[in-house]
């Protein structure tokens, strides 16, 4: 058999048995409540030219600050963080500043929390990206990007340094709705084969908890602040 074809089953076995989120399981008997906001970014420009995002560098549009202003406040008066992790793409780094200077909380620009790298669609109309189809395999790169593979390991790795090494009862990680994704599928324990997609909406808040002894997931993508607008 060629070679590269060895490599493909063994390395798609060991994404899905290894990264399980075994290495965020909260000491036993330590007693220690973690919980974790994790929260898309407001409206963007992309979404007004309705064309692929991704690494893609768009602003936020006059609604999306509009929606971050109602996050502070919901995010504010029900589950405050003691610290914020943010994207440096600009839309989610301008939703977690704002975020963090409502609350009065400190905040960390990670660049391993930036969305998938779609690398030539990126910024493309959904027409012009037909041009650039997306790979048939999980191993596969987009052109000038990289895999779903990566993608899922690169997620998973920035998000087990903030875990471990975090020491707040509660943070909040706002990113994108790729990023937010690969989390939830990770700690519902599901193999990157599965296409299952959470729907993320602007400025959406889902809330996970992690204590010595379970995971709890409390809800996933709440945007009732944003009733009205």
């Amino acid at each position: 058999m060629d070679e590269g074809r060895e490599t493909v089953p063994f390395l798609l076995y060991k994404v899905k048995n290894v990264i399980q989120w075994n290495f965020v399981n909260i000491k036993q008997g330590s007693g220690r409540n973690m919980q974790i906001l994790l929260i898309r970014h407001g409206e963007s420009e992309a979404d007004i030219l309705n064309v692929h995002e991704g690494r893609a560098d768009f602003e936020l549009t006059e609604k999306g600050r509009q929606q971050v202003q109602r996050l502070v406040q919901k995010v504010k008066a029900d589950f405050p963080p003691d610290f914020i992790w943010a994207s440096t793409l600009k839309r989610a780094r301008e939703t977690g500043e704002t975020l963090a200077e409502g609350i009065g909380c400190p905040i960390q620009l990670e660049e391993e929390l930036m969305e998938f790298n779609n690398g030539v669609q990126a910024g493309l109309s959904f027409e012009e990206a037909k041009k650039y189809p997306e790979p048939k395999f999980l191993h596969d790169r987009f052109e000038n990007g990289e895999s779903f593979i990566e993608f899922r390991m690169r997620i998973e790795g920035i998000f087990s340094k903030i875990v471990t090494e975090n020491t707040y009862d509660r943070i909040a990680i706002v990113a994108h709705g790729g990023v937010i994704n690969s989390l939830l599928r990770a700690f519902f324990q599901m193999p990157i084969s599965m296409d299952y997609y959470f729907k993320m909406g602007d400025t959406g808040i889902s809330l996970i908890e992690l204590t010595d002894k379970q995971k709890t997931i409390h809800f996933i993508n709440d945007t009732n602040h944003l009733e009205g607008m």
